[in-house]
This record gives C-alpha cells, sequence and structure tokens, in this order.
C-alpha cells in the first residue's frame, strides 16, 4: 500500500519558509560578528543615505527626531554598566547602613566593566532602527508636518542633558565604558 503524504497547510508552508528566512538572516548576522570595523562603517553609509533623503526630499522630520531619540536611548544603555553602582550602592544602603562603590583598593573584589546593552546588540539594533527610518522616508503618511528647528533645539537639549548626567555618573562611580585610555598589561610579563 502506498501512503499518501496529507498536503501540507498554507499555514505550515509559510512558517517554513519564515523559519528558512530567520535562519539565513541569523547566519548572516553570525558572520558578521567579527568584522565590527565594516559593521560600523556600513551602519553609518546607510545613517549617511538616511540624512541625505531627509535632506534632499525635505521631510520625514519627525521620523529623523524620532531615530535620533531612539539612536540616543540606544548609545545610553550602551554606556552603562550592566550592574548600576547607584542601585546597588542604595541595596547595601538598605541592608547594611554602608555606602557600596566599585572597588577602590587592591584587597576590594574586582568586577570587570559589564555593558548593559553589549556592541553586537547596539548595532544590530541601530541598524534595524535606521533601516526602518529609511523605509519610511518613502511614505507620505510619515511625512508629518513640524517645523523642524525646535525639534533639533531640543533635541540637542536633551543630548546635552543626559549625556551630562551619565558622565557626572561615570565620574561619581568611577568606571570607564571604553577600552582605549586604559591601561593594557603584557601577556609574556613574568
Amino acid at each position: 500500500m502506498d501512503s499518501v503524504e496529507p498536503e501540507q497547510t498554507p499555514f505550515a508552508a509559510v512558517s517554513a519558509q519564515t523559519s528558512r528566512f530567520t535562519r539565513q538572516y541569523q547566519s548572516w548576522l553570525d558572520k558578521s560578528t567579527p568584522y565590527v570595523p565594516y559593521r560600523w562603517l556600513g551602519t553609518f553609509a546607510l545613517l549617511s543615505l538616511f540624512f541625505v533623503r531627509i535632506f534632499v526630499a525635505q521631510g520625514w522630520y519627525i521620523v529623523a527626531y524620532s531615530l535620533g531619540i531612539y539612536l540616543l536611548n540606544l548609545f545610553l544603555a550602551f554606556l552603562q554598566p550592566k550592574f548600576d553602582p547607584s542601585n546597588e550602592a542604595m541595596d547595601n544602603d538598605m541592608e547594611d547602613g554602608s555606602v557600596g562603590a566599585l572597588p577602590t583598593k587592591q584587597d576590594e573584589e574586582f568586577r570587570p566593566f559589564i555593558r548593559r546593552l553589549p556592541e553586537f546588540k547596539f548595532w544590530h539594533s541601530a541598524t534595524r532602527a535606521i533601516a526602518i527610518g529609511f523605509l519610511c522616508t518613502w511614505f507620505s503618511i510619515f511625512d508629518v508636518p513640524v517645523f523642524w528647528p525646535v525639534l533639533v533645539v531640543y533635541w540637542l537639549i536633551l543630548f546635552t542633558l543626559t549625556m551630562r548626567r551619565q558622565i557626572q555618573h561615570m565620574i561619581k562611580y568611577r568606571y570607564v565604558p571604553f577600552t582605549f585610555g586604559k591601561a593594557k598589561y603584557n601577556k609574556n610579563s613574568s
């Protein structure tokens, strides 16, 4: 007897195709992981293309403003430590009455800087957001008429205030989220 295989339902076919595209997309992401400078150059090229589109079309300022706010949020998450010392200080205050801080002496526990948002996720989210913003500039429904200089001034004020607060936080709890300028030790030193 020949067994007849049941026909594939449309939902199963769409699900299989989606799964195949997801695996392919993840494969490309995995292959791009070691090429940090090239990934960021591509992202900045896409951002430049987005700005040229905004400049030439003379519109979609709300899209650009929303993208700027989102990228600022991502950048702040990239700069912040995963375990915020100010939250730990409040927790320690409640528990034992002492103020917690990052290690400052030789005998204290070493805790490396771990970002709240890793570099790869920052790049991926930023690139995806820029691509979506660029796509939105091709639809007139997103072209809301606004007085763009107000948006630029508001974004600059927001950027200044949030970065000042972040830098004060970095100084207060003595952490540097970047690797340049930090001491490097030779592996072969005995």
